[in-house]
């Protein structure tokens, strides 16, 4: 369970988050998107790097992500919470 900030909602069905609910988490998620983006178009010809590249951001969005949904993450079946 997360007993901290609630930034995003918990998914519906299945595990994981689902869409942000507040502004800290539209700024990660669009910051997110924003490194990602930058990554991409910077190492479009380096494959190998982007994916290296890519691990450290991705990591870090999910673990927060996972610290901040209401009710952390855990697989449901689409009842209430």
């Amino acid at each position: 369970m997360s007993d901290g900030p609630e930034w995003f909602a918990p998914r519906r069905y299945g595990y994981g988050t689902g869409l942000p609910i507040s502004w800290q988490g539209w700024a990660l998620t669009i910051g997110f998107v924003v490194i990602v983006t930058g990554l991409a178009l910077t190492l479009a010809k380096r494959p190998l790097e982007l994916v290296f590249a890519l691990v450290f951001p991705t990591v870090a969005f999910l673990v927060i992500s996972a610290k901040t949904t209401r009710g952390g993450w855990r697989w449901r079946w689409g009842g209430k919470d």
